[in-house]
């Protein structure tokens, strides 16, 4: 039997440089649409989160009064949660399609299948408050399972980024919405604790325990912040509010589990805390705006650049005969490495032109590479931490503030960063499986 004699292959058909430089570009552009598409969710995300934190704080001023108190308004925030339920709903309907079709999407839709867990089980935890057949505490920790689920969706979400430029911003709107849940819960619980009319030792730790919490992620989203957030930060930590609140995180904090308080304190503090936690939501508005532009702008950059280059090609493309081929080195930025490119089968115009383009592109990866680095170091920071508090809660049967006790007890006594020690507490059970 004959074998077919192997064929040399049509230059015609050869892979060029140009289709995949081209290729290049197009990717970059479709990473950048997916992105602003995702963007929407994320917004959509962020004002369902607030609007679930401000019916956790009246919930827990209605159970710890006795039902006494904020009966009315609990209803009206419910009817605003549902609204904003029903507005992420919507955005996710509106990228169902390109998510589940992803590959790269595996932990963002098992995030977001947990968050639509808990969104279903919710009327019947807002039944159990409002029938008083559920504990405060155990309010408090519902309502923050389920927005810590929705905060896992913006963690993955800014997973998918690839601008370093819109990476940084999402470090700091993660850092900024995980800052302002920590003041939701601290809402939440020193409402309890004035609506009784006392704070016994755990709510206190408690309380101390979220300012110290937010005193960790504020410092991360001003860090990544651009100069017009950072302003509108220090104004809000200059507002009016700050004396009396401080005033009372005191109260909180120090009193003892028999002296009593004012159980009318507990309006103000909510007052208070919601006036906070709106100028919060304020600086995310437009962080958010920032974002929104900045994955428009960087979208019509990549769009114009992949124009530009495809008009570049087609009027540089000399192939008649065949020319001398071209050597072309090209070095890396920091001078370590460098590579080399043959211009067979294109005129020398032309691939004096793919070559700069490939060097310039390359040169402009590695640069976006490095930054990108330090924002997704940032985000796996946070990621990691989260990662070894569910663990511990998990495996030790303890609460949120409990795990983050434990995890800043060893960083002390051992002179460690708290990441530090949440990678080995993470490490350690990947050997112990």
């Amino acid at each position: 039997m004959m074998s077919a004699a192997k064929q040399s292959p049509n230059p015609s058909q050869r892979p060029r440089a140009t289709d995949y430089l081209i290729a290049s570009k197009r990717c970059e552009l479709r990473n950048l649409e997916r992105f602003l598409q995702m963007g929407k969710l994320v917004l959509s995300v962020g004002n369902l989160i607030h609007e679930l934190q401000r019916e956790r704080g009246a919930s827990n001023v209605f159970l710890g009064s006795g039902g006494r108190r904020f009966s009315g308004e609990l209803a009206d925030m419910i009817d605003s949660t549902l609204r904003q339920q029903e507005a992420f709903e919507h955005e996710l309907m509106e990228i169902q399609c390109e998510l589940t079709q992803d590959p790269a999407s595996t932990s963002l839709l098992n995030s977001l299948a947990a968050a639509l867990h808990g969104l279903e089980s919710l009327p019947a935890l807002r039944q159990q408050v409002r029938r008083q057949s559920i504990s405060a505490e155990a309010a408090i920790d519902a309502y923050i399972d389920r927005i810590r689920h929705l905060l896992t969706v913006v963690f993955e979400a800014a997973e998918t980024v690839v601008d370093p430029t819109i990476a940084g911003m999402m470090v700091a709107m993660v850092n900024l919405m995980q800052g302002k849940e920590m003041a939701g819960q601290e809402r939440a619980v020193g409402s309890l604790g004035f609506s009784r009319g006392h704070f016994d030792h755990a709510l206190s730790q408690r309380i101390m325990h979220l300012i110290d919490a937010q005193e960790r992620a504020f410092p991360v989203f001003e860090r990544f912040a651009d100069e017009e957030i950072r302003a509108l930060w220090k104004r809000h930590n200059r507002e009016d509010f700050w004396q009396e609140l401080k005033h009372l995180r005191g109260l909180a904090c120090s009193v003892g589990r028999y002296r009593e308080l004012d159980t009318d304190l507990a309006d103000q503090w909510f007052d208070l805390m919601t006036a906070r936690i709106d100028e919060l939501k304020k600086i995310e508005g437009v962080l958010e705006d920032h974002f929104h532009r900045r994955c428009i702008a960087r979208y019509t950059e990549a769009r114009n650049a992949l124009t530009h280059e495809q008009n570049l090609m087609e009027s540089l493309d000399d192939s008649g005969h065949a020319p001398d081929p071209v050597l072309v080195v090209c070095s890396s930025e920091s001078g370590g490495e460098t590579s080399q490119y043959r211009s067979d089968g294109m005129g020398q115009k032309l691939g004096r032109s793919v070559f700069d383009l490939v060097q310039q592109q390359a040169l402009r990866l590695e640069q976006l590479s490095g930054e990108l680095r330090v924002a997704r170091d940032a985000l796996e920071d946070r990621r990691t931490l989260e990662k070894a508090v569910l663990l511990l809660m998990k495996h030790h049967q303890i609460s949120d503030d409990e795990a983050h006790k434990q995890l800043r007890k060893v960083a002390m006594d051992q002179g460690r960063k708290l990441t530090e020690v949440a990678r080995s507490v993470l490490e350690m059970t990947d050997l112990l499986r």
